[in-house]
């Protein structure tokens, strides 16, 4: 089979602004970034917010191992199958970030003959969305610094600056820095470290805000350091907020592409769902859902990350109710949670299959616990046996699941038919009744706990000294009723990465917190998870390439 690049390439793409008007959308609202890629006015809000919404699809995923699972794939076939069952159908997926399209992941615009296009601009540079928000992260950094060169009049304590840097790649030598060294006019010495920008707050500011003003006064919001007193001091204290908000003026705007098969998709916002809330903007998906009849959004990683951040922190935020989610799972990577190894997973193994389905269930019953109606997706692979696929099958049916072969990745729309089929029985029966799992009224610590035993089967939490500390400081500040943004490794549901399967009895162990006033939540980091990727020995950019006439290799 021809690699995701080389069918992306082959692609008979229409022009954007053809995308635009099968979708209702005046030409006058869109702006165009060449012959394939737009952004979408923010004055096309006001147009569409008295329609009524479509049905709000959510696409999630088993937890993730290196067999590979599927989930923006399934996103986009599934996507192009409901339209060719008849349904205006949008997806709206995330913008990929450089640091995974150049380390261990690669790209992210989907797979085989499901895929947004086009790919190599979604997977690079795109609309220049990431850059922007580098820019206004580190011009609040720089404003930061320059304000105590000055004169320091808001007496910020030079020990208790939280704000870092960001760049958009993997670099692990930046993670922990000492910066202002020289003489008088270089700056105050201190150590910092950089963080990559999905994990910016700014990022995740631009994904939640309503409209360009609601992201001015959540930039504001951000807290950036800690006074003499204790008082935190803000980007709007240092009169920041502004400038800011001018990089991200067109950054704000959500992005227009389609996919393979002509099915319009909307790609804006790229925050990571283990150390980020992992969702794709709300002005993207609050359009998508007046635009057609059916919005299929997808959340980073597993369901123990994206989709609980989804269903706890995005959608109260957003006013969403979703209607059903999709749970991607693979028979591979069901093996390796059975404790079967990489190399062997193409050989025929029930043992390892059976042993496996236990961490598909765990999924499914905590999407349950949110109200929401589940479908299970079982990604096809060629290795897969029809005594492996049908052992699947019996056991979703016997937990009373739905559950569908998808082969969009071969197939393309035509191969997530049946899937397509399902999903829109479930949607007719309406049998949902979403709700968050917290009332975000309560403690910063309960919130906590009722993740890391309802969501991950934690036996109990602990908390370093300093994570003690902060929750005191949060709540005495007044930020106790902000919701959890979790952040832990994507490849088990403990903070343990090798503990595959459905581990039990294992502790959560809550080593920092840090306080994101401006987007809306606190993100309490467990076990070892760092906000700056490192590359692996072997990084994809080892075979990205590109000619004298321009044409791109090896990426993805």
């Amino acid at each position: 089979m021809k690699s995701d690049i080389q069918i992306a390439q082959e692609a008979v793409m229409l022009p954007v602004i053809d995308i635009a008007r099968m979708l209702g959308i005046e030409d006058e609202d869109i702006e165009l970034y060449g012959k394939y890629k737009a952004k979408l006015s923010l004055s096309l809000w006001k147009k569409l917010k008295k329609r009524p919404d479509g049905k709000l699809v959510l696409v999630t995923a088993i937890t993730p191992t290196p067999a590979g699972e599927g989930k923006t794939t399934t996103t986009v076939g599934l996507g192009q199958a409901l339209n060719r069952l008849g349904k205006k159908a949008i997806i709206a997926l995330r913008e990929p970030s450089l640091g995974p399209s150049f380390g261990v992941k690669g790209g992210a615009a989907g797979g085989g003959y499901s895929q947004v296009v086009p790919m190599e601009d979604i997977n690079l540079h795109f609309t220049g969305d990431i850059h922007a928000i580098t820019a206004a992260h580190n011009l609040l950094a720089a404003m930061l610094d320059n304000h105590m060169h000055h004169g320091n009049e808001l007496d910020i304590d030079t020990r208790q600056i939280v704000l870092r840097r960001v760049m958009d790649l993997n670099e692990r030598a930046l993670r922990k820095v000492v910066i202002g060294l020289g003489g008088k006019v270089d700056g105050i010495p201190r150590e910092s470290g950089f963080d990559i920008t999905v994990a910016s707050e700014v990022m995740a500011c631009l994904c939640l805000a309503e409209d360009l003003m609601d992201l001015k006064q959540r930039l504001g919001r951000i807290v950036v350091a800690y006074n003499y007193k204790g008082a935190p001091v803000t980007a709007e204290d240092l009169k920041a907020h502004g400038a800011m908000t001018l990089l991200l003026k067109d950054a704000i705007k959500p992005n227009l592409v389609q996919t393979l098969e002509n099915t319009p998709a909307l790609v804006h916002g790229g925050p990571f769902a283990n150390i980020a809330h992992g969702a794709n903007s709300i002005m993207a998906s609050k359009m998508a859902l007046k635009l057609g009849d059916i919005l299929v959004t997808e959340a980073g990683f597993g369901a123990d990350l994206g989709a609980e951040k989804f269903f706890n922190l995005v959608s109260p935020y957003a006013g969403f109710k979703p209607d059903a989610a999709v749970l991607v799972a693979t028979i591979r990577a069901l093996k390796m949670h059975g404790g079967l190894p990489k190399s062997g997973l193409t050989n025929p193994d029930i043992v390892s299959l059976k042993s496996g389905l236990s961490n598909l269930e765990k999924h499914i019953e905590n999407i349950r616990k949110f109200g929401v109606p589940v479908l299970v997706a079982l990604n096809h692979f060629p290795s897969d046996t029809a005594e492996e696929i049908e052992m699947v099958m019996s056991h979703c049916r016997e937990m009373g699941v739905a559950i569908a072969l998808s082969r969009v990745f071969s197939e393309g729309g035509i191969g997530g038919e049946e899937l397509a089929k399902e999903l829109l029985n479930i949607l007719e029966q309406k049998t949902g009744n979403y709700h968050p799992l917290y009332d975000w009224n309560q403690s910063l610590k309960a919130k906590i706990e009722i993740i890391a035993k309802e969501i991950y089967g934690a036996a109990g939490v602990s908390y370093s000294r300093e994570a003690e500390q902060a929750i005191k400081r949060y709540e005495g500040l007044g930020y106790g009723e902000l919701p959890i943004c979790m952040a832990k490794t994507q490849y088990s549901f403990s903070d343990d990465p090798v503990k595959l399967g459905r581990p039990v009895g294992f502790n959560l162990s809550i080593k920092e917190l840090r306080l994101s006033a401006g987007a809306g939540f606190v993100v309490a980091l467990a076990g070892s998870i760092m906000t700056m990727p490192g590359l692996p020995k072997m990084p994809a950019a080892i075979d990205i390439d590109i000619d004298a006439d321009g044409r791109i290799t090896g990426l993805f």
